[in-house]
């Protein structure tokens, strides 16, 4: 059997498992990543999400090389936008705009399209000396040993390397290989993903829109073919969004435009439909034998606030900070030490952020009139009061 030595094994090769992998070839790691998924060009199924990057992603990214061929790719986030439509009528009760200029920033982060993403980043991964991307290929068996883990492939192959790296989804194979426990609690919702375009810039402008089931959320999308376009995640109760996706297009057009308040004008689909289940999961712990837990497999959130992929990319910046800062020291880059260190740094603050998350998500389905009330209230006294306005602008770029 053909056995490939490295320093770090990263398993997934999704947008936080690409984004790992250059992370640290571009530290001078030998790194290799194993993607399940065959290569983008031959990918069966789009994906029709986008991906808000908000600056410290951005960051990271520019760190790492990759920013360069995404940049022509993005759309400037300036303001978040935030409407509150709960009232017994379908019309706008309150609108906040929280402006990246009030914190310092020219905008709070960039769009881009999910497709786009790892097209890019594993083409750029590729182009890394220090790296190397094995697409197709799955891990079946993960040995740790005292000074290294052995991670046996689907393709026959093993590879040993100093430090695993699970970003290898929700349902990770690594973490359970490894008995880590994780707790997941669902919502009873399901998101449709898919893009629209529209007659109205969106003058880079992410609007979120709270009445019942979920956020619907218009993020903005570069202009082309003549016409404005928009990214779309429509949370709606599981149910009733399952009733909307099997709606053929010009039903499913005429609750699209009921549900978005025309704030772009008459919105027209772009894109087919996706639909998502809304979960929340954290696992007990982010680290295992010579093994960090990163991005969905340490935990999900609901896609509220663009903090989803980003507290992904926060935690792979801690572990590449903790890793540079032990090779330079002479120490360990998959020792107990570092990979406790890694936990107690990103565990306290994913669950903080969980939780907060899940506040506002069940705040954003309720349909009970007081609860309402009281979510257009706080809506009210968060965006009137400055000091707590910018500190939440500030809490939310991570």
């Amino acid at each position: 059997m053909e056995r490939i030595r490295t320093d770090i094994l990263v398993a997934g090769g999704g947008i936080a498992g690409l984004t790992a992998a250059a992370s640290f070839a571009a530290e001078g790691f030998g790194v290799v990543c194993v993607d399940p998924a065959p290569p983008p060009a031959t990918a069966t199924k789009a994906d029709l999400r986008s991906t808000a990057f908000l600056m410290p992603s951005v960051e990271l990214l520019q760190r790492a090389g990759l920013w360069a061929s995404l940049d022509p790719y993005a759309t400037s986030l300036r303001i978040m936008r935030i409407i509150d439509a709960g009232g017994p009528e379908n019309v706008i009760r309150e609108t906040a705009d929280f402006d990246a200029v009030e914190i310092g920033q020219e905008a709070f982060g960039y769009n881009l399209p999910n497709a786009v993403l790892r097209t890019e980043l594993a083409a750029r991964l590729e182009q890394m000396p220090q790296a190397s991307l094995k697409h197709s290929t799955s891990l079946n068996r993960v040995t740790p040993r005292l000074n290294s883990v052995i991670a046996g492939l689907s393709d026959g192959t093993s590879i040993e390397a100093g430090l695993l790296v699970a970003a290898d989804g929700r349902d990770s194979f690594v973490r359970e290989a490894l008995g880590i426990k994780a707790r997941r609690w669902g919502y009873g919702q399901k998101a449709l993903v898919f893009t629209v375009r529209h007659p109205q810039p969106h003058d880079n402008i992410s609007t979120e829109i709270h009445r019942s089931g979920g956020p619907f959320t218009l993020v903005p999308l570069p202009d082309r073919e003549g016409a404005h376009h928009s990214a779309v995640v429509w949370m709606e109760a599981g149910p009733r969004a399952a009733a909307l996706h099997a709606l053929d297009v010009p039903a499913f057009e005429v609750a699209l435009n009921e549900r978005s308040l025309n704030v772009l004008g008459e919105l027209r689909l772009a894109s087919d439909r996706a639909i998502w289940p809304i979960i929340s999961q954290v696992a007990a712990r982010f680290d295992g034998p010579r093994t960090a837990l990163v991005a969905e497999a340490a935990h999900v959130v609901p896609p509220i606030g663009a903090q989803g992929l980003n507290t992904s990319l926060s935690d792979i910046a801690a572990l590449r900070d903790l890793i540079v800062a032990a090779r330079d020291g002479g120490r360990d880059i998959g020792g107990s030490a570092l990979l406790e260190t890694y936990n107690r740094k990103r565990h306290a603050i994913v669950q903080t952020r969980s939780v907060g998350i899940d506040i506002l998500n069940r705040a954003a389905m309720t349909d009970a009139p007081m609860l309402q009330h009281l979510r257009r209230a706080g809506l009210k006294t968060i965006f009137g009061t400055t000091p707590v306005r910018r500190s939440l602008m500030r809490l939310g770029l991570g």
